[in-house]
């Protein structure tokens, strides 16, 4: 039964290594993409107003292009970008754990659909590392159209 194939934890590695296998690929021919993902497991760091939080649905669609691709990452099994959220355009560190991810799109065309269905209690726990936070900071403010973003 496909239960059986999308609940196994075997599976949901593997459906992991190869999204994260895929986006490196992407990340190495500067390629961008969207990510439809699960908006109840995308932490915010700072946390998002209220106003904006309201707007996203449960799936919600990221596209990572310009300023956001180029601070993409992967740690920990998690993809790591910086985006603006807004009319304001609110700066914040977006993690989403890589099976959050239920598409990945390329010019409006999923390249990949994950199907793992794994429990709560089995995610794995996001970590974020603090020398990475700090060398995305870094390289957010070292473009001075992100000052704005900062609060005096």
């Amino acid at each position: 039964m496909l239960e059986n194939v999308i609940e196994d934890n075997n599976f949901a590695v593997l459906m992991q290594n190869h999204m994260q296998e895929l986006i490196i690929h992407f990340f190495n021919k500067e390629q961008n993409f969207g990510i439809l993902c699960k908006i109840e497991d995308v932490l915010f760091e700072p946390r998002l107003p209220e106003k904006i939080n309201a707007e996203f649905r449960s799936l919600t669609l990221f596209f990572l292009a310009g300023y956001t691709f180029e601070t993409a990452q992967i740690l920990n099994n998690t993809l790591i970008f910086e985006a603006g959220f807004g009319t304001e355009n609110f700066g914040s560190l977006v993690s989403v754990p890589l099976l959050s991810i239920m598409q990945i799109i390329v010019d409006e065309t999923p390249v990949l659909i994950n199907l793992a269905s794994i429990r709560k209690e089995k995610k794995v726990t996001r970590k974020i590392d603090k020398n990475g936070i700090d060398n995305s900071m870094a390289s957010f403010l070292s473009n001075p159209e992100n000052s704005k973003f900062i609060k005096k």
